[in-house]
This record gives structure tokens, sequence and C-alpha cells, in this order.
């Protein structure tokens, strides 16, 4: 079996083949190699540098290494974490509460707006970058917003995309380097521009505000079997929805990833049924949910991190990090001179506009470490962490299949 049988297979006598148990067996030592990196440097931890990040790039470079003193290639079996995939969205979806989006008003439509917007100019930066350096278009799109606003989720979703219809054998390794490299830029540059926003303009908060990290169950947090086999439960449901979804959409001719359907399934679960799962409702499942989300974001960026094969981008590095720059100046820019005047040009839009240049680089985890950054320095701002977590867990994902899928067949 492919599970559990013998630990190595040769392949043409050049590499060697892991099945799925030793694949997430290697996974978890590296996700636990992340975890205690983090904790002992400084930097990985002020900058929100994710755990598996940390620990996946490691790896990646050191079966790189082994590949380019020995020739041999590890070939991971990633069938159990493409399904990790398909779980975390869902769970996002199951998380989204209509009366909790309800809550950040015309401020959350603006900046779904202007979000939305900038996913296009990330595209056309992407592309026009690629065409000057003489890569395909595709390459471009690949580090526009797959890469930049999807994050490694995305850019893992639809590389087999790019690989199997545009022939971009690479596109994985492309795009989880793109998104890695505005990961830690997002983190970088978001709070020193909110900081020169609130110098500039001699911003401080308009009330005492609490400080916000994000969601806390607190100690009455229940998280049993009980709780587990529910969750799972409604999970599973919603991933039978989102799976049927997908037929009836490829049956009109549209296509987007999985996770997508799966994601508005969840959405679509938690906010018409609430009578029929009222634990769901009343947030009792909620822990436990989030606890499986986390499980299943852990282990899937570990191993696709771990898995990337970077001696293929030895001839695209000049071109990737051209392409990134290029992306971080123009957000940079486009949080200066117009998230932060749209949004009110006030304290709240300056604590807003770090927390853009997260999503829009990285993910929605540097998103929140920017604006923890600055809200403990300067004060609270409520209103910032309605929206953006909002903007980057949800919409950020919906809006962007959509215009990729419009790139696609521009493109085509």
């Amino acid at each position: 079996m492919v599970c559990y049988g013998r630990h190595f297979e040769t392949i043409d006598g050049s590499g060697m083949e892991l099945n799925i148990r030793e694949t997430i067996i290697i996974a978890i030592m590296v996700l636990f190699l992340g975890k205690f990196l983090t904790r002992r440097i400084d930097v990985l931890r002020d900058y929100n540098i994710p755990e598996p990040v940390t620990g996946g790039v490691l790896a990646s470079l050191l079966f790189s290494m082994v590949y380019w003193v020995s020739g041999v290639e590890l070939d991971f079996n990633l069938q159990a974490r493409d399904f990790m995939l398909i779980i975390f969205f869902t769970t996002i979806g199951l998380g989204a509460k209509v009366d909790l989006l309800l809550k950040g008003g015309p401020a959350l439509l603006l900046l779904f707006v202007m979000s939305a917007s900038y996913l296009v100019i990330q595209n056309l930066n992407g592309i026009a970058v690629a065409e000057l350096t003489g890569l395909s278009p595709y390459v471009g799109l690949l580090g526009g917003s797959i890469s930049l606003s999807g994050g490694h989720g995305t850019s893992i979703a639809w590389s087999p995309v790019f690989i199997d219809k545009f022939h971009i054998a690479n596109a994985a390794e492309i795009a989880i380097a793109c998104a890695t490299f505005g990961l830690v830029l997002g983190g970088i540059v978001g709070g020193p521009l909110a900081r020169r926003l609130i110098a500039r303009h001699q911003l401080k908060p308009l009330s005492e505000q609490p400080l916000v990290v994000g969601k806390s169950y607190g100690k009455k947090a229940t998280i049993d079997v009980d709780t587990l086999l529910k969750s799972i439960f409604w999970i599973f449901l919603a991933v039978g929805i989102g799976t049927y979804m997908r037929e009836v959409a490829e049956e009109i001719g549209m296509f987007m990833p999985d996770f997508v359907y799966c994601l508005f399934a969840g959405i679509l679960l938690t906010n018409t049924v609430p009578r029929v799962m009222p634990s769901v409702a009343s947030g009792q499942l909620r822990p436990t949910v989030a606890l499986v989300s986390d499980f299943c974001l852990g282990l899937f960026l570990a191993q696709s991190l771990m898995s990337l094969q970077l001696w293929t981008l030895s001839e695209l590095a000049g071109p990737l990090l051209l392409l990134v720059l290029v992306q971080l100046l123009m957000v940079l820019l486009f949080g200066y001179f117009v998230v932060f005047r749209v949004m009110g040009g006030d304290y709240d839009a300056a604590v807003i506009t770090s927390g853009y240049v997260g999503i829009a680089l990285g993910a929605t985890p540097t998103a929140m470490a920017n604006m923890t950054a600055v809200t403990e320095k300067s004060g609270g701002s409520t209103k910032a962490f309605i929206i953006v977590p909002l903007i980057g867990a949800l919409f950020i994902d919906l809006s962007n299949a959509m215009v990729i899928e419009f790139f696609l067949k521009l493109l085509s």
C-alpha cells in the first residue's frame, strides 16, 4: 500500500519516493523545527514569520543541497497536503458570519473595493515586468496576485493549472518563492509605513480603545471528542456541497480551484442553517474548528515548502527578485497615497494601511503582526482589527479567484 509500504522507492536510480505516511512524518518534524526556531530567534517573532514557512524553507534548502551534492531527488506524496488545503479554506468559510461582516460597514466595503482593484494592478505589474525581462506573461501572473495577495495557499492551489495548461513546469517554485519574499517584505515595511503616516500627520486614536490582537475564546473554550466529531461533520458536509457546486460550475464552463467552492459552501452553511446547527451558531464549535484550521494550514504549508525544487529557480533568480521589488514599491505607493486617504486619513486609516500592506504582500498573519506592532506603541484601533482580517481571510480569496480567472482568459 502507498501509505504503509517500504519507506523508499528508487526512481530510475536518481531519486527517492516517499509515501503519504512518510511525507506527513517529515512535515511534522519540519513544522516543529519552525516552532523551535521561532521561539529562539527574535526577528522571526517580531516579523511574525509563520513557523511552517521557517521550517519548510530550511528543509527545502537542505533537500536541495542533497540534490546538488548527490543528484538524488526526494519525491514527496502530496495527496494529503492537497486535501488539507480544502479543509483549511472550508473552515474559513464556516467562520464567516454575516453579522460580523456587517459590523465593518462602509469602511469594509471601501477596503474591499480597493483590495479588489489592486489585484488587477498587481497582475498588470507582474505581466509588465515579465515582458520586460523576457519571461512568459504567465510567470508575471504567478508573481502577481496569485503569490502576493493570495499567499502560499493560493500559490500551491493554482500552480497545477499553470503546469498542466500553460506548461510552466516550475510554476509552484516560482509562486512560492514570490510568496515567501512577499511575506517577509510585508512584515518588514507595514509597521514603518504606518509610523511614517502617524508622525507626518500627527495622528492619535480618537478615543481610548483596547488592544485587539485577534480572536480569543477564553478559558471557557471546550475542545473534546464531541466538538471534534461535530466540527468534522460540518466541515465534511461543506466539502461535499462545495464539490457539487464545482461540478455544476464546470458544466457551464466556469473553472476555479476546489477550495473556492468549499469556501463558498462553508459560508452558505454557517449563515443559512443556524437553526439546525445551533452549536456552530452559538460559537461552541469555533475553538475546535480553529484547531482543525491551524492543524491543516500548518501541515499544508510545511509539506508545500519542504517539497520545493529550488534548483529549478536558479535561472530565474534575478527576474524574480526584480519582480518582487517592483511589486513592493507599487504596494507602498498604493497604500500611502490611496488606501490611507480613502479610509479617512486618520489614525485608524494608518493602522488599516499597515495591515493592508501585509495582506497585499503576504498574508493575514502578516497584517495582524503589522497592526499589533503599531497599536501596541500608538494606541488601539478596534475598527482596523475588525475589517482587515475579514478582507484578508475571506474577500481577498474570493475576489482573487475571479481576477485570476479573468487574466487567464485574457492571456489565452
